[in-house]
């Protein structure tokens, strides 16, 4: 192990490395404190989450959705319509959403809320020491917040090719009349969806049996039944071998079934997941640990194990990839940081939600049902059907489920899954209920608007209460009626 000369005294109390959603937080949660704390950011201020995420990706579902409603206007009572656009404008509006809100992460406000905001690219010098463009700088804690990029796999021919991830579609101003995407989870749904409501034609490819592979079946089947609806086409068990370039076309050789499929398009876009940026970070130097998966390795506390004062979180640190746990981890990182050793938070990750904004949306928190088989949970399973449901008959989105997993013969919620209009709103309901240990009852006695989609939870809780109405009382009280004529 190297040796390092601990600093008898500190320039300041904390050194952040990144700006995303992670760094931004926990140098917010540091100057609220009144903590000296620098802020490092080599590239743009927001992270992926507001340049290349979160921000333009669903700036770009709302204008497909757009589209979507264009088209589905005979549905709502309108005459046939064709929507006009221009793919050029469609693509600057999702600029203008990212500058729009850009000034939410800058670094005028980080430095009007007393955080040190600095260009650069960091390197661990020392356990306690961080140079930046020439300088160095020390700090009692460093937090290590520097987020993950698109993953590229080694497949023959790509590189060549050319091909757009999640970080460069959006330079895109002409649209491809074929694209093919690589990748069933979240993201490459989310575009595949996207860019075949703007009229491009899209062939989307998995090597995994379905997509959406961590969702439960019956969910992985209503995203691909309307992805096939909507002219998308699905191709799983497919594994890329080679791409290839035939004139102005790029071909994508795939396996399936031992047979050898090819694809043409225009563009490939690669949305197989993310990798953590920890190169160039000085962590070899400092003999500092990764997982497999190449992020860095952290205890319960967020802290490196050999270093303690050293802690991450965020995508580099894992084990979700979420803008809203990157959140939740940097108040762990931040308060652990400053504060150790006089207090300590274990990290919490219990009750932790997430959607994909696919249309229908899809929310979960918590167990779904496979996870609960692969784990040996007991569970049992209520449903109710939102084509049921008056507000979303009324809008015309009358589809999906909501599925909640509950402890056998109890109220206790294991998790829930959503799938429909709004998902990603309506779930939220359920991880208040499994954050402060309420049960379906207690939902069930929660008065909700009507007609409003929310009432979807309050008709799930109504499911499980009639599969576990008390039938001997039930006889009791027909009887005592009966007395009463």
């Amino acid at each position: 192990m190297p040796e390092f000369n601990r600093p008898k005294k500190f320039d300041r109390n904390l050194i952040v490395i990144g700006a995303g959603a992670a760094g931004l937080v926990t140098s917010y949660i540091a100057a609220m404190v009144k903590a000296k704390v620098t802020l490092i950011e080599g590239h743009k201020m927001g992270g992926d989450c507001l340049n290349t995420g979160c921000v333009p990706s669903k700036s770009l579902l709302r204008s497909a959705r757009i589209i979507s409603y264009i088209n589905r206007a005979r549905e709502f009572g309108l005459k046939k319509m064709t929507p006009e656009f221009d793919f050029a404008e469609v693509m600057e509006r999702v600029q203008r959403s990212v500058r729009a809100i850009e000034p939410h992460d800058s670094i005028e406000r980080y430095t009007e809320l007393g955080v040190e905001c600095i260009k650069g690219y960091a390197t661990l010098v020392s356990p306690w020491e961080v140079e930046v463009n020439g300088q160095r700088l020390s700090a009692r804690s460093i937090v290590i917040a520097t987020g993950a990029r698109p993953a590229v796999p080694p497949i023959p021919g790509l590189a060549n090719t050319g091909y757009l991830t999640s970080d460069t579609v959006w330079d895109l101003r002409q649209k491809p009349r074929r694209m093919v995407v690589l990748g069933g989870g979240p993201i490459g749904s989310e575009l595949s969806q996207a860019f075949a409501r703007l009229g491009v034609e899209i062939t989307q490819i998995e090597m995994l049996p379905r997509i959406l592979f961590r969702e439960d079946e019956d969910v992985s089947a209503l995203v691909t039944e309307k992805f096939k609806k909507e002219g998308i086409r699905v191709l799983t068990d497919h594994k890329v071998v080679a791409v290839e370039q035939y004139a102005r076309d790029k071909v994508v050789i795939c396996e399936h079934n031992g047979q050898k499929v090819k694809v043409s398009c225009d563009e490939i876009l690669v949305a197989v997941g993310r990798a953590p940026n920890t190169d160039g970070l000085g962590l070899e130097a400092l003999e500092i640990e990764l997982n497999a998966n190449r992020t860095l390795k952290v205890d319960e506390f967020l802290r490196v194990p050999k270093y303690p004062h050293i802690l991450a979180c965020g995508d580099v640190a894992g084990p979700f990839q979420f803008t809203h746990v990157a959140a939740h981890q940097a108040w762990y990182a931040s308060v652990n940081g400053l504060f150790a050793p006089f207090k300590q938070f274990k990290a919490d990750y219990s009750v932790i939600p997430w959607a994909t904004f696919t249309d229908p949306e899809v929310a979960r928190v918590g167990l779904n049902e496979q996870d609960a088989k692969a784990q040996n949970i007991p569970y049992e399973v209520v449903r109710y059907g939102i084509d049921d449901l008056d507000r979303a008959i009324a809008d015309e989105e009358a589809h999906g489920f909501v599925k909640v997993l509950t402890v056998p013969g109890k109220d206790r919620i294991l998790g829930v899954t959503i799938v429909g209009h709004h998902a990603g709103d309506l779930i939220a309901e359920y991880v208040l209920a499994m954050k402060h240990g309420l049960g379906l009852n207690k939902l069930l006695g929660t008065i909700h608007i009507y007609p409003t989609m929310n009432e979807a939870n309050k008709y799930a809780a109504g499911e499980w209460k009639k599969a576990h109405k008390p039938e001997w009382l039930l006889k009791w009280v027909e009887r005592f009626h009966r007395w009463r004529l």
